[in-house]
């Protein structure tokens, strides 16, 4: 490109008229065919509608600072752009970074931005596509989990931060792009954090690249205390904020006072729809609440509450969200009321015990202050907390709050790409990394360098945990894939359990009962994918059956696209794939043997026979979750002594999840011996050193049984993986 065009990226945008003459201009240009104005992308004239929405687009904030934005990108390398919600930033800055790599005629790649919800992604992509007058899929697209609205002549991409870091395991370089946008850097997730990190490493070797980092304004000085402060700075104007009212009662009982306020404010008769923020757990409750003045109803993961109006005026709608999904809301211009708790519940990983709890706690400054401007200068925004209250100024990341697994195994894939740093913003927490590196070692993902053996290689590539992955590899070898990868696309969706109504939890437990194995819960998410797929060809409302059995049709459905895409990559990377014998007893012992392949490291025995478990890992103490199967027939038919489960949760009564029963003796061959030597002395352990006494003298061959933990299984895998993408690496 030559140089005057990299200077001015937009030196061909249409000349825009006057709100006077733009009815004439749009009249004039469909008049004379000559003066039509060309949209670069397509090389079609544009629309009417292009204009219309182009004079929308220069009273946001962010076109104020349009002509400094393009210089500064045009000069350097790396931009951090700062302001609140509602600026537009989120629209424009993608369209003029699109613009850039068209100016240079997309010799370094074309644009992406990331996003943390794929909500939010497809949003913006389609509403992106109409200002730049578009089709959605063609020039402009998105890319979210199990779904993706792209082609070849795709220039600007919308994307969740996870799956853009997913690609980076095969182009490392992101040479496909040439720039790239991380937005709601504040939100703090650990794709993000990670691609902050990595980016910096990349910009090295890419000094084309281009890359914009879009935050609040409290952000920046993190930012720039991490990549410099000669890096430049684009400050957005801050919308005026609402009309705000503090709450000045010292209550706890938030959900009930946010309730109140709700319906008082609808009996006011003042119009405009209404968000209400609260804690997770507040909005499943909120959720069940049913009365006279409206119905409740959720879709795309935010709940909304429906207040009828009158014969004269239309529903009050009542949005009810939790914490990161302030920006949900910037293009609902009908909000004109925001209750906000000040509390977010979050998952916290422990990982000295491998536990999960939910923790309630403040939400940070950024938070409230992004909260206050949705409603902008007309509107009220009501904060159910005192005035006084200090506020974090950022909200935690989440990389010191989540079990780092993942990370340390995208991380070891990148040294194998050539990226052997990445300079997080916050370092994470070394136990936490520990644990991870210790974790996957026990999984033979780990060579004796610490690098990844061939088995990890193929665990990165599956968009699994990394017990679940393992647990997929060793059914290949135990000829029971059919059955090991719908666990794992089950466990990977949400829930197919619905919460039961007010009153009917009868009534759905015994709907959920007809599904029952006496395996486990592992086998009876196997009866219920079954059901669902039979149900499928045998009946023409699905969804109907979903209702009657209390199951939740969007998660089955989510379900059934992971078990394909899971599939397609053992198809791809040329693992064998077995034909299903669910039902006989040796598919039966063999899925408890590729399940304890990966997760040998959560068994638990139950001790008095009344459903306490200890767990061998931490030595606590843990009940089975009520809504198991074990949990529901414990009555009659009594615990199982010993068993697998998936997940612990210190929240509530310290439960166990998702279990199923095991025979100590199979746990003994699979689990490798040195982490069973590593086990911390316990009564279970003593029993389990007396029967692998009694069994290892007249056993020879228990180093031969079926486990993908020694060196010929090692052997085995690097043989069936054929793929060429993945002989590269391991060589």
């Amino acid at each position: 490109p030559s140089e005057n065009s990299l200077q001015h990226p937009l030196s061909h945008q249409p000349k825009i008229c006057s709100d006077s003459e733009t009815a004439d201009c749009v009249e004039e240009a469909f008049v004379f065919g000559e003066d039509l104005e060309l949209n670069r992308f397509d090389g079609l004239p544009f629309s009417s509608r292009y204009y219309k929405l182009l004079q929308e687009r220069q009273s946001l904030p962010v076109w104020k600072a349009r002509e400094e934005f393009l210089d500064i990108l045009v000069n350097n390398r790396l931009v951090i752009v700062s302001g609140t919600t509602k600026t537009g930033k989120s629209t424009q800055i993608p369209q003029w970074c699109a613009e850039f790599c068209l100016s240079a005629q997309y010799q370094h790649g074309v644009a992406v931005s990331t996003q943390i919800h794929s909500q939010q992604a497809v949003g913006l992509a389609l509403r992106v596509a109409d200002e730049m007058d578009v089709n959605i899929g063609h020039e402009v697209g998105y890319t979210i989990p199990l779904e993706t609205c792209c082609s070849t002549d795709t220039v600007l991409r919308f994307c969740t931060d996870a799956l853009l870091l997913r690609e980076m395991m095969s182009d490392p370089m992101l040479e496909h792009y040439g720039a790239i946008v991380i937005d709601q850097a504040h939100e703090r997730t650990v794709s993000t954090d990670i691609l902050l990190g990595l980016l910096q490493d990349i910009l090295v070797h890419r000094p084309d690249l281009r890359v914009v980092i879009l935050t609040v304004s409290s952000m920046t000085d993190r930012l720039l205390a991490h990549y410099g402060s000669n890096v430049p700075v684009v400050s957005l104007e801050a919308l005026c904020p609402a009309e705000v009212v503090y709450s000045n009662c010292s209550s706890k009982d938030y959900f009930y006072s946010a309730l109140r306020l709700v319906l008082e404010i609808h009996r006011t008769k003042e119009e405009g729809d209404v968000v209400l923020f609260l804690a997770s757990a507040q909005v499943r409750s909120f959720t069940q609440f049913n009365s006279d003045d409206g119905t409740v109803f959720v879709r795309n993961s935010i709940a909304c509450f429906c207040c009828r109006g009158t014969v004269t005026t239309r529903c009050r709608l009542v949005f009810l969200s939790t914490s990161q999904g302030e920006d949900m809301f910037w293009a609902v211009d009908s909000v004109n009321f925001v209750i906000d708790v000040g509390l977010e519940k979050r998952y916290v990983y422990h990982p000295r015990i491998r536990a999960n709890s939910e923790v309630l706690r403040s939400i940070s400054r950024y938070q409230a202050d992004i909260r206050k401007q949705l409603t902008g200068p007309t509107g009220k925004c009501f904060c159910l907390y005192p005035e006084e209250r200090v506020l974090p100024v950022e909200t935690s990341p989440q990389i010191l709050d989540t079990n780092l697994t993942f990370t340390i195994l995208f991380l070891k894939r990148m040294e194998i790409a050539g990226l052997r740093h990445c300079d997080f913003i916050t370092r994470p927490d070394p136990e936490g990394l520990m644990q991870s590196l210790e974790e996957l070692d026990y999984l033979a993902a780990l060579d004796d360098d610490g690098n990844l053996s061939e088995i990890g290689i193929i665990i990165s590539e599956l968009p699994l945990d990394a017990q679940m992955a393992k647990a997929l590899l060793a059914s290949c070898e135990f000829d029971c894939v059919n059955e090991v990868v719908t666990i794992s696309a089950m466990l990977s969706a949400p829930s197919c359990f619905l919460e039961p109504p007010v009153g009917r939890t009868q009534e759905v437990q015994q709907c959920h009962r007809k599904f029952r194995h006496p395996e486990g819960d592992h086998f009876t998410l196997i009866n219920i994918y079954n059901a669902f797929k039979y149900s499928q060809r045998e009946t023409c409302d699905v969804e109907k059956w979903c209702q009657d059995y209390h199951l939740n049709h969007r998660a089955l459905q989510t379900a059934d696209a992971i078990r394909s895409e899971l599939t397609d990559i053992l198809k791809r990377i040329e693992l064998p794939i077995s034909e299903t014998s669910f039902g006989t007893k040796i598919n039966t012992l063999n899925i408890k043997r590729a399940l304890l392949a990966g997760f040998f490291m959560q068994i638990a025995r139950d001790v008095d026979g009344s459903g306490n478990y200890f767990m061998l890992t931490n030595r606590h103490m843990a009940q089975v979750h009520p809504a198991s199967s074990y949990g529901a027939k414990a009555h009659q038919l009594g615990f199982p002594e010993w068993v697998l489960f998936h997940e612990y949760t210190l929240s509530g009564n310290h439960g166990i999840r998702t279990v199923s029963e095991i025979s100590p003796a199979v746990f003994i061959q699979t689990a490798p011996q040195y982490f069973y030597s590593n086990l911390p002395p316990s009564e279970s352990k003593d029993l389990l050193q007396h029967i692998l006494d009694q069994d290892g003298s007249g056993r020879k061959d228990k180093q031969q049984t079926l486990t993908i933990n020694s060196k010929a299984d090692k052997d085995y895998f690097s043989q069936c993986c054929c793929c060429p993408e993945l002989c590269h690496l391991t060589q």
